[in-house]
């Protein structure tokens, strides 16, 4: 067994149904082939170094797999025959690499991708807190400034008055 990565670039117009469709698609051709998924990691939307099919942005996939020279083949062939898939290119990371092994990796990633998501909230709840903390000094800057513009306003109406 080898593991290989793969990067394919779809259609950035179609609907997130029809891509869905396309991934599952893809995994069901992999498991298909006996081959072992562990990282299918979608970077979204980019701008095209060049124009492929008259179009200037495509939605990029890396697919990290185990599997046979066949399951390549196999998949390769699809790309090429479906409408949606724009551009792609598979290479080899390992020469031998045991299912053992793989199906461990995979195990971490998810693992990996847990904790990342579990994280996140945490995350969030802090940026939220920060947020709320800029808020509320500039409200008290802006009372200041509202304060300081009255006393102003006071001084120049009493300076006014001893005239």
């Amino acid at each position: 067994m080898r593991k290989y990565e793969t990067v394919f670039i779809s259609d950035p117009d179609m609907s997130d149904q029809a891509r869905e469709e396309l991934f599952e698609r893809v995994r069901n051709i992999i498991d298909r082939e006996n081959g072992i998924i562990l990282n299918f990691d979608e970077w979204g939307v980019k701008k095209l170094s060049y124009e492929i099919k008259k179009k200037l942005r495509g939605y990029y996939v890396c697919l990290t797999y185990g599997g046979t020279g066949a399951l390549v083949t196999e998949l390769e062939r699809n790309f090429r025959l479906s409408d949606l898939i724009m551009k792609f290119m598979t290479i080899l990371i390992t020469e031998h690499a045991t299912e053992e092994s793989l199906k461990q990796e995979a195990e971490q990633l998810k693992e990996a991708a847990k904790q990342a998501a579990e994280a996140a909230p945490q995350e969030e709840d802090q940026e939220d807190a920060e947020e709320e903390n800029d808020t509320a000094e500039d409200n008290a800057d802006d009372q200041d400034d509202v304060q300081e513009t009255e006393s102003e306003q006071t001084s120049e109406a009493a300076e006014e008055s001893k005239e």
